[in-house]
């Protein structure tokens, strides 16, 4: 029966294989590379070409690109996803513990890293895909215990047996699906075949993992499936090909133990399709190959029934499984540009180095011909006669300038920018915002496949598996996982510039500066960020004895601006009453001037004709009296005119 699940197992995993290598692993090969900058005799673009020079461009697009996508992912640290708690449940201390819990766990299992692997097999071959591994540990921790019948205490170690679950990047050369779904859980099955040393096996058939199986410790290489595709040779001993298949088998194959039932079954044949006798009955399973050889069979033994993979595509390929990656993107700019630095370099080979054109007959017989500092040539005759400097043509420098077009041509096809090209951008916030704001949009692209596709997915069956293996320390309830990212490198410092820029313009006195320099320091990388947050947020806060002190300062102030009204407003009384009285004495000035005129009139009398003289002067007051009289009645005659003339227009005005 251990023979008829193997059989069945590979006869699937062998059609896809067939399937994945005739249709990606020679794109793949050159992907990788392409990525570490090494030749290879198939990857010449001309018969004639000699240069083995690789351009580092689509090396730049992919490391760019892995590291905007680690920036956006791990930019707050290890801070990766929050739970949401039950609005009913007023104690949120129950989910503080379990997230900090997955994020010591994920701190010793190095998750940062190897979901870092994920990430930049992502941008290389299209997909990243991730095994989690459950498994229970023995780790030792340092105590100390009381010795027996001592005054003194024992140091040493105590053995815990804990639950831990870690994750496995897994090439895509070492990765097999169903070519016709398009995600792992659609899929018949998944499998993960890769070379493992035998004592790892071995050390899990002493501890019950796997059967105990005649099982040889070597395997015939194979060069599609070992660690890298480009070592030219292979190490063959003490390893064994190991196969990981998760997915669905046939429930007989799997739990039946005799001969008879798996006859009786097929006895049905007559009454059932084909289709049905083949697939009616499945069940989940997980199932573990070596060397041909069954280690492992039994039922999925998760409690979600889940398969333990995940996998996501860098850039989506609606409707299937393999993505496209940045060396796809690149590929042809990356072809143009090697083939024009190598134009360069075969031509440098023919007008750099020195050549000679002579006359062979003139030379001494069995002379050996060369060029270096201080050689002596001997010829029969005048060497200006025999020998003559060659120069085959002159290379053409516009190869160089062709291949700098093409590499910025690949950095637009890929969505990224290198470090000279950020120097010749504008330096303006705005200017640089829609510089780089396809970028951004391209990287968001890919970072949203990665948190629905992977992190989510991820986190969530991590926590399953501690539910399942570990209840005392992590409780089983239904958790909502809520992914976090910031903000990727250059989409980071696109926000600063307008935080800093809009600060500039508020000045330091404006109310929501606490808040932009508190987004400011959120988006930084600074190793003493949450130190400087919590001093702006104490700044922020108001201080009872500088409130005081203010309050103290405002009265003082108003106090101080009463008195100024209050000196202000008697200066002016007094200027209002002095205004009055020179009024009053300018009204009396008239009087004031007859009452002199009169007086004049009665002084200054001769004695002789005092009567006449007097006559005289009355007469001429009397007749300047009458004067003015005669001017003010002028006056009040105009002023009166003027009235009846304004009456006369009103009432014209309102009969029209």
């Amino acid at each position: 029966m251990q023979n008829k699940l193997v059989e069945w197992i590979k006869e699937y995993t062998d059609d896809w294989r067939r399937h994945r290598d005739d249709n990606y692993l020679e794109d793949w090969k050159e992907y990788e590379r392409m990525w570490r900058g090494i030749w290879a005799a198939e990857d010449s673009t001309r018969t004639s070409e000699r240069s083995r020079i690789t351009s580092p461009a689509t090396q730049q697009a992919i490391e760019n690109h892995t590291a905007e996508i680690e920036e956006a992912v791990f930019g707050q640290g290890d801070h990766l996803f929050d739970i949401q708690d039950d609005m009913q449940d007023r104690d949120p201390r129950d989910v503080e513990y379990i997230q900090n819990y997955i994020k010591q766990n994920n701190k010793k299992q190095k998750a940062r890293k190897y979901i870092g692997d994920s990430i930049l097999l992502a941008s290389i071959y299209g997909t990243g895909i991730t095994e989690i591994v459950t498994k229970k540990v023995t780790q030792f921790v340092p105590a100390t215990q009381p010795m027996p019948g001592v005054d003194a205490m024992a140091i040493g170690v105590e053995e815990k047996e804990v639950v831990v679950v870690s994750y496995k990047p897994i090439n895509p050369q070492n990765f097999l699906i169903d070519p016709t779904a398009s995600s792992i859980e659609e899929a018949l099955g998944v499998a993960i075949e890769e070379f493992v040393s035998a004592h790892i096996v071995a050390q899990k058939v002493k501890e019950g993992v796997y059967k105990d199986t005649d099982i040889e410790d070597d395997s015939p290489p194979d060069e599609k499936l070992e660690p890298t595709m480009i070592d030219d040779s292979q190490y063959n001993d003490d390893k064994i090909r190991l196969i990981r298949y998760y997915g669905l088998v046939p429930r007989a194959l799997l739990e039946s133990d005799g001969e008879e039932e798996i006859a009786n079954l097929l006895g049905e044949e007559e009454e059932i399709s084909d289709l049905l006798e083949e697939y009616g009955d499945l069940v989940e399973a997980i199932v573990v190959i070596g060397n041909d050889k069954l280690l492992k069979a039994e039922k999925n033994p998760f409690m979600m029934q889940d398969r333990p993979v995940v996998a996501y595509q860098d850039d989506s390929i609606p409707n299937r499984f393999w993505g496209r990656g940045i060396a796809e993107k690149a590929y042809n700019m990356q072809k143009a540009i090697d083939a024009q630095l190598r134009s360069h370099l075969d031509s440098l080979a023919l007008t750099a180095v020195p050549m000679m054109a002579m006359d062979a007959t003139r030379l001494p017989r069995g002379s050996k011909f060369e060029v270096r500092p201080g050689k002596t040539i001997l010829t029969n005759g005048n060497p200006a006669e025999i020998m003559m400097p060659f120069k085959f043509g002159s290379t053409d420098m516009g190869n160089i300038e062709i291949a700098n077009k093409f590499e910025g041509m690949l950095l637009q096809a890929t969505g990224t920018l290198d470090s000279a090209g950020m120097q010749t951008q504008p330096a303006g916030a705005g200017e640089m915002s829609i510089v780089l704001s396809s970028i951004i949009k391209k990287n968001k692209r890919t970072l949203v496949n990665f948190q629905d596709q992977y992190l989510i997915p991820l986190i969530e069956k991590t926590a399953y598996r501690f539910m399942q293996f570990d209840p005392e320390n992590f409780p089983v309830k239904d958790y909502n996982f809520v992914v976090n990212s910031s903000l990727g490198m250059l989409a980071r410092e696109v926000e600063q510039l307008q935080m800093i820029n809009l600060m500039k313009t508020l000045g330091p006195d404006s109310p929501i500066m606490p808040v932009l320099m508190q987004g400011v320091i959120n988006n930084s990388s600074l190793p003493n960020k949450t130190a400087l947050l919590e001093q702006l947020a104490q700044a922020s806060q108001p201080n009872p004895e500088a409130q005081q002190l203010q309050q103290v300062q405002t009265q003082m102030q108003m106090g101080l601006i009463q008195a100024q009204i209050a000196d202000l407003n008697s200066k002016a009384q007094k200027q209002q009453a002095e205004a009055q009285q020179v009024s009053v004495e300018t009204q009396l000035l008239p009087e004031e001037v007859q009452t002199k005129r009169v007086a004049a009139l009665s002084t200054n009398l001769n004695k002789e004709n005092g009567t006449d003289e007097f006559t005289k002067r009355a007469k001429i007051a009397e007749l300047m009296i009458k004067e003015k009289e005669i001017n003010l009645k002028e006056l009040d005659s105009a002023r009166n005119a003027e009235i009846v003339k304004l009456q006369m227009t009103t009432k014209s005005s309102e009969g029209v």
